[in-house]
């Protein structure tokens, strides 16, 4: 008792005092000056590390290792930095080092550092790793990405934290700095995976560094991002488990498709800007100013190939020996009309309606269309007549379904194109006469149409219409005589009104085919007129016919109004063709007197098919095709 007395501080002790009575071996005055100064150098050397200034870090290194995975950006530049310092000594003592956090290779120097930039998805390979994948020491540190710069070292592979799922070979494209050189330029990828999103500051990839990010929401394969002064990780669809690299087979094979889709790109593009050439060449042509020339590709369906051709037009089933007049082709002076394509037309129709509305003539480049354009499509049991018809004269109206296309091509009968009606006479009778004023009696059905292609001028030619003798009606007013010009104007101006009132020109295009010539030598149609002789076209236009005056009054019409028409003027090519015409091959089935007489009953108004039409076709294929044009245009 009285010795545990002798160790109780009566003034309540110090802490040397204390510490003398615990560690007799500090009692001695050279132990304490020894413990002293190895605090005190302890001391000094902990603060001297921790505020040495550091290349590339802008804190002291202990604020990062309390920064968390939040701070990504300033856990990886410290992190650096706290490399630079402590591993050339640690690792003597822990040669391997290692935490949950990092696993690292020291044992390469780094390379020079650079501070050019690569778009996401750029890896780089080293030829050590390319030989022996799998015996390259690298070390991975399964960090989060940072949004800001970082420098990983040679041979690191950090493998990043899920984010945001991406897509799988979505294709970045590359500024212009490339990655850092290593013995020569290193061996980048091309059309590297992206499954990260883009950081906002720049990414410097070091060699032999492959950076996997876990997948990211899913995006189209090879789906394209160009990204702007921002670079991102690059990352792989595959999980670590199954050892793929970047820059492996199937990229080299992206890059290959990638390659041939801008080289299919390239030639699509030829393409188009041919297309584009040629119908701006066709702009600035007058396509009815021309010649026909021999053509052994026409004509442009095989005789006796279409059943629909009426037996009026159908001259080699009636019997005509001669097929020179169907290798005939209408070539413009200023440009080449291109061949009538009947896919790329049934394309421009496709869900549309194209009408025609006028006499005979009409009637016979329609029955041309239908057996273009059937001939083109591969199952001609989807084209039919909308009500069965296989016949088509004596009924108002015709259409055809293309049912593929699900587009129709329609003929409404409108020889004038203003109403035939009859009006009673002073004695109770009735007689014909024809309503100036009032417009054909089908004209609602077809004025919400696509394409609508008018004509008429045939039967103004006939005996009751050119003496114009109590013909001409309108209101309740008919005429005593009226000159047939006068009438025809007022007709025309009629028809013109109720367009300009009814079609919607951003909806509706409107054409009007101008006459076409008739070639009855030796009389008309009706008084023994004759061209069965005629085999060859004309070639000296010196005896072409003068412009027709009905035509001229057509024009000063279509100047007038608001609406805008485009004239397919056919005369002067139609005039040229004296040899189409189905003369006496008109019908296989002749009446008594034609069988005497059949000289005297010939066709030299309407055309053969194949023949003649065909062309009208085709420049109002040409027409169409420059209206595209002119709405993609407009619309760019």
């Amino acid at each position: 008792m009285a010795e545990a007395a002798k160790h109780i501080p009566i003034t309540g002790g110090t802490l040397m005092s204390d510490l003398k009575s615990l560690f007799p071996v500090l009692k001695t005055r050279r132990t304490v000056v020894l413990a002293y100064g190895f605090v005190f150098a302890f001391v000094a050397f902990t603060v001297f590390l921790a505020f040495s200034p550091s290349p590339n870090a802008a804190s002291p290194w202990f604020i990062n290792i309390f920064s968390g995975s939040d701070s990504s950006s300033s856990n990886a530049s410290a992190s650096d930095s706290y490399r630079s310092r402590f591993s050339p000594f640690f690792s003597h003592f822990l040669p391997n080092n290692s935490s949950p956090q990092q696993v690292r290779n020291f044992a390469s120097p780094p390379p020079q550092q650079t501070s050019a930039s690569r778009s996401s998805n750029d890896t780089s390979q080293s030829p050590n790793l390319a030989k022996e994948p799998s015996t390259v020491n690298n070390r991975t540190q399964s960090t989060e990405i940072s949004h800001k710069g970082k420098v990983p070292d040679t041979n690191q592979s950090v493998v990043v934290a899920p984010e945001a799922p991406v897509a799988a070979n979505r294709s970045a494209s590359l500024p212009k700095n490339s990655a850092p050189k290593m013995n020569g330029e290193l061996p980048s990828v091309k059309n590297q995976t992206s499954s990260s999103e883009n950081s906002d500051k720049v990414t410097v990839v070091k060699a032999n560094q492959s950076t996997i990010a876990a997948p990211k929401a899913p995006v189209a394969p090879n789906q394209s991002a160009s990204p702007t002064g921002k670079s991102g990780s690059s990352d792989t669809s595959n999980s670590e488990k199954e050892g793929k690299l970047v820059g492996g087979k199937d990229e080299i094979s992206n890059h290959t498709a990638s390659q041939s889709k801008k080289e299919s790109n390239g030639t699509n593009s030829v393409v188009t800007q041919g297309k584009d050439s040629l119908v701006e060449s066709l702009m600035n042509c007058d396509l009815f100013d021309g010649e026909w020339v021999r053509d052994d590709s026409y004509p442009l369906y095989k005789p006796g190939s279409c059943s629909l051709i009426d037996e009026q037009f159908n001259c080699i089933s009636n019997g005509r020996p001669d097929k020179d007049y169907q290798k005939m082709k209408w070539k413009p002076k200023g440009c080449s009309l291109p061949r009538l394509d009947g896919s790329i037309l049934l394309n421009l129709l496709r869900g549309k309606r194209l009408v025609f509305v006028g006499d005979s003539l009409n009637r016979n480049m329609w029955e041309s269309l239908i057996c273009i354009l059937r001939n083109s499509v591969k199952d001609q049991t989807k084209v039919y007549e909308a009500n069965g018809r296989h016949h088509f004269r004596g009924e108002a109206s015709y259409s055809f379904v293309f049912k593929d296309y699900k587009c129709s091509i329609e003929f409404f009968v409108s020889p004038f194109l203003v109403q035939e009606t009859e009006t009673p006479d002073q004695h109770g009778s009735k007689k014909e006469t024809l309503r100036l004023d009032l417009v054909g009696r089908s004209s609602h059905q077809y004025k919400g149409a696509d394409f609508i292609v008018f004509n008429t001028g045939h039967w103004w030619t006939h005996e009751k219409t050119s003496k114009g003798k109590d013909y001409y009606q309108e209101g309740s007013h008919v005429y005593g005589e009226l000159n047939v010009l006068e009438a025809f104007r007022k007709a025309l101006t009629t028809w013109a009104r109720w367009v300009d009132a009814n079609i919607d020109p951003s909806k509706s295009l409107v054409f009007f085919r101008g006459y076409s010539a008739s070639h009855f030598s030796g009389g008309q149609w009706n008084s023994g007129g004759q061209c069965d002789q005629e085999t060859r076209p004309i070639k000296n236009e010196t005896y072409l016919r003068p412009y027709p005056p009905k035509m001229m009054v057509l024009e000063r019409v279509l100047r007038g109004m608001k609406t805008h028409v485009t004239y397919l003027n056919i005369t002067r090519m139609t005039d040229f063709r004296k040899d189409g015409h189905p003369s006496i091959y008109r019908k296989q089935s002749l009446s008594e007197e034609e069988r005497r007489l059949p000289l005297r009953f010939q066709d030299c108004s309407h055309w053969c098919l194949p023949g003649v039409p065909d062309a009208w076709n085709e420049v109002l294929f040409a027409e169409l095709l420059i209206k595209q044009h002119q709405r993609q245009q407009q619309q760019n």
